[in-house]
Formats: structure tokens, C-alpha cells, sequence
């Protein structure tokens, strides 16, 4: 049951616990007490809301920032990660396999704030390496969802 609770969150957090109960097929308070144990465990961290920051006039930017680093004799890439986590213009910070370790999600109110947050920040910091980032220009599809609805799905038509 705490699968499709989770899996019917992920789609949409506002579902009501008796909604939730009904297409788990189970009672609303088995869903709460299932949702007060997620939280609880630490599997549900928090809820959050997709935006279009186009429709909401944004001027913020958003970078996806590679980061190369030298992992720590004790704590590998941990280390590492936590400082650069605590920064408040980093929103997202993962281990990835590939040519970098480290991919971050970093937001500032220009280009010149974020560039700034790379040279002056991120660059160093004990055990990083090297940077490659990429500014987010648009946003077609951010957690599951398409973000623009402005083009028409047709089907093709058949003809014999």
C-alpha cells in the first residue's frame, strides 16, 4: 500500500488522503497512518509544487552545474557534497556516474550571480576540481510533466 501511496503522490501531492484511500482501496485513516510513517522514516521529505516560471514572469536563472572532484581519503565524495549543499543558491546536489561526480541545480536573480557563485564559491572549495555549466534556457518536461501545452497532438491519418 505505501507503494501506490507513494506512486500516487509523486503524480500529484494534493490528492486528499480520501482520494488516496479509494484508489489505494483501503480506509482514510490507513492512509494517514501510512503517510505519517512515510514522513516519519524520512521516504516523504516534503511536497512541492511545478511551476512555469515562464507564466510567472521569473527573472531567476537556473544552471546545471558538473563539478570534478577529489574525494576525501575518509567520506569519498560525501564531504564534498555536504559543504557545497549548504550554500543557499544550491537547490540540488547529486552523485553521478560519467566524466563528473557531482551534477548541481544552482539558481540566482542573473547570470552574472550564478557566474559569480561558481568563480568565487564553488571553484574553491577543497577538493573541487573542475566546473562545466550549463544555463537552463527552457523547460519542456520537469518531473513527469510537459511544460508547454501550446502545440496540438493530432493523429496521423490512415488512408487505404
Amino acid at each position: 500500500m505505501e507503494k501506490k501511496i507513494i506512486e500516487l503522490l509523486c503524480e500529484n501531492a494534493r490528492l486528499s488522503s480520501a482520494e488516496l484511500a479509494q484508489r489505494c482501496g483501503c480506509t482514510e485513516t490507513k492512509v494517514k497512518k501510512a503517510i505519517a510513517s512515510l514522513e516519519k522514516k524520512g521516504i516523504i521529505r516534503g511536497y512541492t509544487a511545478i511551476l512555469d516560471d515562464r507564466a510567472l514572469d521569473e527573472t531567476r536563472v537556473k544552471a546545471l552545474i558538473e563539478v570534478r572532484v577529489t574525494p576525501k581519503r575518509e567520506g569519498g565524495f560525501d564531504e564534498v557534497a555536504r559543504r557545497i549543499a549548504k550554500y543557499p543558491e544550491v537547490t540540488d546536489v547529486m552523485l553521478i556516474s560519467g566524466g563528473f561526480d557531482l551534477l548541481l541545480t544552482v539558481e540566482g536573480s542573473s547570470l552574472a550571480k550564478v557566474a559569480n557563485f561558481v568563480s568565487e564559491k564553488l571553484a574553491t572549495i577543497d577538493g573541487v576540481l573542475s566546473t562545466s555549466t550549463g544555463f537552463i534556457l527552457k523547460k519542456y518536461k520537469e518531473s513527469g510533466r510537459v511544460m508547454q501545452n501550446d502545440e496540438e497532438y493530432e493523429r496521423l491519418k490512415i488512408c487505404f
